[in-house]
C-alpha cells in the first residue's frame, strides 16, 4: 500500500507522463535526480498550493499556471508551470509583454522554483528583476511595417 505521499507521486507522474513539456528535461543530466523525482515532484506542488491563494489555486489547477503582483510597480506576471522561461509580464488585457526568466541555483523541481519566483515578486519585485534575464515573447500583433511593405 502506498503513502499518502507516494499516491500523489503516481497520480501526479501519470497526469504528467503524456505531457512531456512540462518535464524539465535538463534534469536527467543531474547525478540521482531522477530517483524520487514524482514524489519530489508532488511535494513541491503540495508546497506550493499550501502558499497560493484560492484564487491562485483554481488557475493553476484550470490552466497550469497562476499570476501574481509584483509589490514595487504592481504589474501583474503569470508563471507558468516550469522551472526556466515561464514568467511573462502582462499587459492590461492579459496578454504576454515580455519573458522573464530567474531560478534558484539549486536543483528543485518545477513547485519549489515556482514558489520562490512568486515570493520574489511580490516581496522583492526589483531585486528578482535585476538578477532575470528578460526575453521576448510572441505578442500576436501584426508587423504593420511589413504590411505596408507589401501592400503596395
Amino acid at each position: 500500500m502506498l503513502s499518502g505521499c507516494g499516491r500523489q507521486a503516481r497520480v501526479l507522474r501519470d497526469s504528467l507522463r503524456w505531457r512531456s513539456n512540462r518535464i524539465d528535461r535538463s534534469s536527467r543530466f543531474v547525478s540521482g535526480f531522477r530517483y524520487g523525482y514524482w514524489e519530489r515532484e508532488a511535494r513541491g506542488l503540495k508546497l506550493l498550493k499550501e502558499w497560493l491563494s484560492p484564487e491562485q489555486v483554481a488557475q493553476y489547477d484550470a490552466k497550469s499556471y497562476f499570476e501574481v503582483t509584483g509589490c514595487h510597480s504592481g504589474k501583474r506576471y503569470r508563471i507558468s508551470h516550469g522551472t526556466s522561461m515561464n514568467i511573462h509580464e502582462l499587459d492590461g488585457a492579459g496578454r504576454p509583454l515580455a519573458g522573464w526568466c530567474f531560478a534558484p541555483q539549486a536543483h528543485l523541481v518545477a513547485g519549489d522554483v515556482m514558489l520562490a519566483q512568486k515570493i520574489a515578486l511580490e516581496s522583492d519585485e526589483r531585486g528578482a528583476l535585476a538578477v532575470a534575464n528578460r526575453f521576448s515573447v510572441p505578442t500576436g500583433r501584426q508587423n504593420t511595417l511589413l504590411d505596408y511593405r507589401t501592400s503596395y
